[in-house]
């Protein structure tokens, strides 16, 4: 009881650290309005882009940097309000940071410029939504296209695959990074709940690592905010403004702002919107705005298609009422009022896309006003929450999802498609309209001062395209526990850190990209802290929590419990958002008196740790896969170089990751502090 407390005291420590800590770091948001992390300014070599300083801050310098390209001085040709900078005719196309000297101070934006060598006629855009970052804890488990909440139930569907519990940051690092590397897409578009809690400052600054990773590899990426970055006192101070436009050659994107749990713009979004389409009459509109503005449609839950009927025939209103969602049209008449105008809108200024998130589940409704011209609203499940419907779903009549993202395609003419979803599912109407990314493919991302590496599960198929890692200075490539194909494009410091870009093929399987300073030959540091409950009842779930440390990174952390001469393997999660220390694995009960709980760690190196103890009596007879029975927790382990590990699966696969351990995210909601809420409980415990 003594470790757990201790254990829950120094989580709380650091969390409150983080919590109070005072930052002297100038907040991108702080120096601009827009180009922000989540909206860049965007333009081709020669052309004039607008920078809009926050009021008061005088803006003495811009320029622009990537890996591969630059610095470039930005020309500034007005400085009056609004400033206009020239992009020079030499700046090669790419994605870059935004480097800003100010009056205020001096920031670096990943995304801040997107510089395009044309504008596309087709512009195709990788669309996740709800990634809900968090800074604590919040995950589901994944087998292949299987998804579940709970350890047994993924178990029972798993028969020899590869259970992962995939942790939201997980989740949103993976989708980023897979879509960085697909040539399929232009830009990455997020609709919002981008954090599980909107004060989770450094659930932010783990967004804004995984957009500078993007933004290194050539993605850029377009946000705007969910209910879960409300109030944006963060959001607006390092990912973006709540409304605003940008113009991308003749296609024009509209964010909108659904104003938390009100769920829905406001009248005087729709006249600023109605307002920028009528001095842009010869673009193509798409809207982002975070919830739904149908929810059922003429095929059910699915959606589907919505003809021949008009917002302006009060009629026709009065039916279409029925398919709308609760968060436009359920609450009052000034709602319906709201709704409806913004139909008309669609209708008046032929909007073709319309994307959305909020409700963790995929639906497509396509809207065919009177004069035959279509509108898309693409409704996405979760990237990164797991707070859905599983799939298989929990009861047969329920809809299942996944861990999701898609590719939503729109021409200069206004044709919107889902080509990855028809060639998938073979139609649009379908429970699922989404692709299994992260789902099927995931990475796990670790920094020291030693060196970097990433685990990749890959269960699509081969996948290639351009990789972005930070890495510390003097670190290489170690080819000979490396088994992915990879070719180093450049190396820069931009700002206090160090990127590299790869050019990389991922194999259909698990494999690795080790990037150290040397041969690593020491052991991971691991051990249980503790168990919850305390004494576990025979046959009842309990959790078991590890405190794992390795000066690379781990690879593959699991707890094995031996009992009645049989080893099960559990899968173990990191029990805060990025890099963690503290990791736990979910027990669904053993059917003994007594077994061994055994804590594995394994590194990118194959130097493997290990922390055992025992629960109950046991007899020496049953185990059978040491060579001494302990009868207290202790730790023993051996070490030995390894060549680089197949890609074929094996029973469970565990992730590993980046960044420290803070706050604790909730399901679906704020997030509390694992600590805080545990800390009374022991303490009351003790005094018995």
């Amino acid at each position: 009881m003594k470790r757990a407390l201790a254990f829950l005291l120094a989580i709380l420590t650091l969390s409150l650290v983080n919590i109070n800590q005072v930052n002297a770091e100038a907040f991108p948001g702080d120096i601009l309005k827009i180009p922000m992390p989540g909206a860049p300014a965007i333009g081709l070599p020669g052309e004039t882009i607008e920078i809009q300083p926050q009021e008061g801050v005088d803006i003495m310098e811009l320029s622009i940097v990537s890996v591969m390209n630059g610095p470039y001085k930005l020309e500034i040709l007005q400085k009056d309000g609004t400033i206009k900078a020239k992009i020079p005719e030499n700046v090669v196309p790419d994605v870059y940071f935004l480097q800003v000297k100010s009056s205020k101070g001096e920031v670096i934006i990943p995304n801040g410029v997107w510089v395009l060598k044309e504008y596309p006629k087709v512009l195709r855009i990788a669309h996740v939504s709800d990634i809900h970052i968090t800074s604590g804890t919040k995950f589901g488990y994944v087998c292949g296209e299987y998804f579940q909440r709970n350890m047994k139930k993924i178990q029972e569907l798993c028969d020899g695959g590869i259970i992962v519990p995939l942790h939201s940051y997980i989740a949103a690092d993976s989708a980023y990074t897979y879509w960085a590397m697909d040539d399929r897409v232009d830009v990455t578009i997020n609709t919002g709940d981008v954090v599980d809690t909107a004060g989770d400052g450094k659930g932010y600054r783990l967004l804004l690592d995984i957009i500078s990773h993007a933004t290194v590899a050539g993605r850029p990426t377009i946000i705007v905010k969910g209910n879960h970055d409300d109030p944006p006192n963060y959001y607006s101070r390092l990912i973006g403004p709540t409304d605003y436009y940008i113009v991308i050659g003749k296609f024009i994107i509209i964010a909108l702002d659904s104003h938390g749990d009100e769920a829905h713009p406001y009248m005087n979004q729709l006249g600023w919107m109605e307002k920028v389409l009528e001095d842009h009459p010869d673009k193509i509109p798409i809207v982002i705005v975070h919830h739904p503005y149908w929810y059922s449609g003429p095929q059910g839950w699915i959606g589907g298609r919505i003809e021949g009927v008009s917002a302006f025939d009060d009629e026709d209103w009065q039916e279409m009422i029925q398919y709308g969602s609760y968060y436009w049209f359920g609450r009052n008449q000034e709602h319906l009022d709201i709704a409806r105008r913004f139909l008309q809108d669609v209708e008046k200024y032929n909007i073709k896309l319309i994307m959305s998130g909020h409700i963790h589940h995929d639906k497509l409704h396509i809207y065919v006003d009177k004069n035959g011209n279509e509108h898309w609203f693409v409704t996405l499940t979760a990237t990164g929450a797991p707070d859905k419907e599983p799939n298989p779903p929990s009861k047969p009549s329920y809809s299942p999802t996944w861990y999701g993202s898609n590719v939503v395609e729109i021409d200069e003419n206004g044709n919107v498609k889902l080509p990855e979803v028809e060639k998938m599912f073979g139609s649009l109407f379908n429970d699922f309209i989404s692709l299994p990314v992260p789902q099927e493919f995931i990475t796990f991302r670790w920094a020291t001062d030693f060196g970097s590496a990433v685990k990749f599960i890959n269960l699509l198929g081969e996948e290639s395209g351009k990789f972005a890692i930070e890495i510390p200075d003097g670190a290489q490539v170690d080819a000979s526990v490396t088994n992915i194909t990879y070719k180093l494009l450049g190396e820069r410091k931009i700002g206090d850190k160090t990127y590299e870009l790869f050019e990389i093929t991922v194999p259909k399987g698990v494999s690795q990209l080790v990037i150290s300073k040397g041969k690593d030959t020491e052991n991971p540091q691991i051990d249980i802290s503790y168990l919850t409950p305390s004494k576990p009842t025979k046959g009842k779930p309990f959790k078991v929590y590890i405190s794992v440390k390795d000066n690379l990174g781990v690879k593959d952390i699991y707890v094995e419990i031996e009992a009645k001469g049989v080893v099960t393997k559990y899968p173990a999660v990191q029990s805060s958002g990025g890099q963690a220390e503290y990791f736990m694995a979910e027990i669904p009960g053993v059917d003994a008196d007594g077994y061994v709980i055994r804590a594995i760690a394994v590194d990118f190196y194959g130097n493997k740790a290990t922390s055992e103890m025992t629960v109950g009596e046991i007899e020496t007879s049953t185990i059978s896969s040491t060579t001494e029975t302990p009868t207290s927790s202790s730790t023993t382990s051996s070490s030995s170089t390894a060549s680089p590990p197949e890609t074929t699966s094996s029973t469970t696969e565990t992730p590993t990751s980046p960044s420290t351990t803070t706050e604790s995210g909730g399901v679906c909601g704020p997030a509390a502090i694992i600590s805080l809420a545990l800390l009374p409980l022991i303490v009351r415990r003790k005094k018995k």
